[in-house]
């Protein structure tokens, strides 16, 4: 199902142009996420769905999810999103990306 991709926050979507910009490493990291953000258009449900008991509750306080999506990136990065609708659009909201380290630290893993 088609979806309109959008970043969680203003300073979520600097960050990831300026990844555009930057050394190598965080270049590849630009591409990685533009990628996902075309199969996100294609397709809001290519993710994996995170069950809601683990959910974290920053994401229910900051963003009042109620559903979260994972979307694996290339290195053990991850890419978080979240699936609203608004009337018959569907929206991927980017809320957060970080690497393997980060996204355990994150759910306490």
């Amino acid at each position: 199902m088609k979806s309109e991709v959008y970043f969680g926050d203003e300073h979520l979507k600097e960050t990831y142009l300026k990844l555009q910009n930057s050394k190598t490493e965080e270049k590849a990291l630009f591409r990685w996420i533009s990628k996902a953000i075309g199969d996100l258009e294609q397709n809001a449900f290519c993710g994996t769905q995170v069950p809601k008991r683990l959910i974290p509750k920053i994401y229910v306080d900051k963003y009042k999810v109620d559903n979260l999506w994972k979307y694996d990136l290339p290195n053990g990065w991850r890419l978080l999103y979240s699936i609203a609708r608004e009337e018959i659009v569907i929206l991927s909201i980017i809320l957060e990306w970080f690497n393997h380290k980060e996204y355990e630290r994150r759910f306490r893993y």
